[in-house]
């Protein structure tokens, strides 16, 4: 059964390998990736099963109302305004269909809540806009580099 657990630096050439199969459209660098792991690690998931990493999450701290753009480094974090950021979430094919991304979400979900955040935030490019909107997301003013698309949405919910 595949499970979430807690990213590490030995799963990165994984990631890596996800990234460039599921976001050939937005693709980031693997320093960029790396960059996100090594600020903040409480926000980094992988999906593992018994064939390997089939996942994963990236997500972490960011003013509300702001994307960071896509493929730059973040140098820093900051919560300022209290908002959780859901970077991204990647599933290979094979990975899809049982639940697992809304799993992951409701972790995420659970872990900013827990630091005491009450909102969380995201930007869907637009064929994830209907999958967001179920999870209970709303289309919100925001800043929207144009690294998402021209259709992407910036979207939150409160915890």
């Amino acid at each position: 059964m595949p499970h979430w657990r807690d990213m590490t630096t030995s799963d990165l050439d994984a990631v890596y390998r996800i990234a460039a199969i599921v976001h050939p459209d937005f693709p980031e660098d693997d320093a960029v990736l790396a960059e996100k792991l090594a600020l903040y690690p409480d926000g980094c998931l992988v999906l593992e099963d018994e064939v390997g990493i089939t996942g994963y999450v990236f997500s972490h701290p960011y003013p509300f109302g702001q994307s960071p753009a896509l493929n730059t480094r973040l140098v820093a974090l900051s919560d300022a305004d209290g908002c959780y950021y859901l970077h991204d979430i990647a599933l290979l094919p094979e990975a899809r269909g049982n639940g697992a991304a809304t799993r992951a979400v409701t972790m995420i979900m659970d872990r900013a809540r827990d630091i005491g955040f009450d909102r969380i935030a995201l930007t869907a490019v637009s064929y994830a806009i209907t999958y967001w909107t179920k999870m209970g997301f709303a289309s919100e003013d925001g800043t929207d580099p144009d690294s998402y698309g021209a259709d992407a949405l910036y979207m939150s919910r409160m915890l």
